[in-house]
């Protein structure tokens, strides 16, 4: 059977350090997970922790060239593996997500770990390094405020479901700069296998758009100033998958035929961006069983990763 698109995705990719506004900053590297930094008067709070402690301070050096305040907060927009587990290097007074994150960190966690480990090794530079897993320390549910100093505040909002059932969005409303995780990518495919397909591709993105965002750092891809078309090639994404999938799913098909018909309807738009291959036969397995009336996402564990690997590229 064929390797995971992404176990042999060894090359390095190149990173970029974008300042984005007034002490923002953003680092993206050619669809690999993207992170970022807000400074305040006099402290910092830095948004996402990579895959791993070592690859967390590769970034970490190239954010002290600019600021050397400590870091007071780091939030976490979600839980997978490759997004929380290099949060013991930035030494956060605070570690903030949603509520639902931190519980599923506490069901899942070690499972997801052995899952994207095994999926995506690239992003797990060092992983010796991990000490275990993370926990949030400051939870909330609806919305959090951080207040920077001078007047200035960064806001933490939970929009609704839609990659997980944890999401947040780091906002900035005076600059008007937008942290959205990974419920918007920017020129990147989408990975929607823990994801709520149709509430994340109406009332979610509904309410991101809402917030009128002049420049977006979505979980992949570049810093945009496009935010509209980013916005919309995510919803578009998922309603191809729904209506591609559903079609399937409503004539008694097969998940197969579910997966052969989104990927022949997604490939020419969106077949060349980076993790497409990688991550469509997890995402429509995760529709599927959402299709079934399954409302919490099956946890993905390694030998469930291979089982449905195999089953749709066979």
């Amino acid at each position: 059977m064929p390797a995971f698109a992404s176990s042999g995705d060894l090359e390095e990719k190149q990173q970029t350090l974008e300042i984005v506004g007034d002490g923002v900053y953003a680092l993206t590297a050619e669809g690999d997970p993207n992170v970022g930094a807000i400074e305040a008067d006099d402290f910092l709070v830095c948004f996402e922790a990579m895959a791993t402690p070592t690859a967390a301070r590769q970034w970490l050096a190239r954010l002290r060239e600019h600021t050397d305040k400590p870091i007071r907060y780091l939030v976490l927009s979600h839980y997978h593996a490759v997004r929380v587990l290099g949060a013991s290097a930035f030494g956060a007074d605070v570690i903030v997500s949603h509520a639902n994150t931190r519980a599923l960190i506490e069901e899942r966690g070690q499972q997801d770990w052995e899952s994207e480990y095994g999926r995506m090794p690239r992003l797990f530079k060092d992983p010796g390094s991990i000490p275990g897993l993370t926990l949030p320390t400051l939870t909330f549910t609806d919305r959090l405020a951080i207040d920077l100093g001078g007047g200035r505040f960064l806001e933490l909002h939970h929009l609704g479901r839609g990659h997980t059932e944890g999401d947040i969005v780091a906002w900035l409303p005076d600059e008007r700069i937008l942290f959205a995780g990974d419920l918007v990518e920017a020129r990147a495919a989408l990975y929607t296998g823990d994801a709520f397909h149709r509430e994340w591709s109406t009332t979610t993105l509904d309410r991101v758009a809402a917030l009128g965002a002049r420049t977006l750092i979505g979980g992949r891809g570049a810093v945009t100033r496009e935010v509209g078309a980013a916005i919309g090639q995510t919803r578009d994404f998922l309603e191809v998958m729904l209506r591609e999938v559903g079609a399937a799913h409503g004539r008694g098909g097969t998940l197969k035929e579910a997966f052969d018909a989104a990927h022949a309807a997604l490939a020419p738009r969106y077949g060349g961006w980076p993790i497409f291959e990688h991550c469509l036969p997890f995402n429509v397995s995760r529709l599927w069983d959402e299709l079934d009336g399954v409302e919490r996402p099956v946890i993905w564990t390694a030998e469930r990763d291979r089982a449905v690997w195999d089953l749709l590229q066979s």
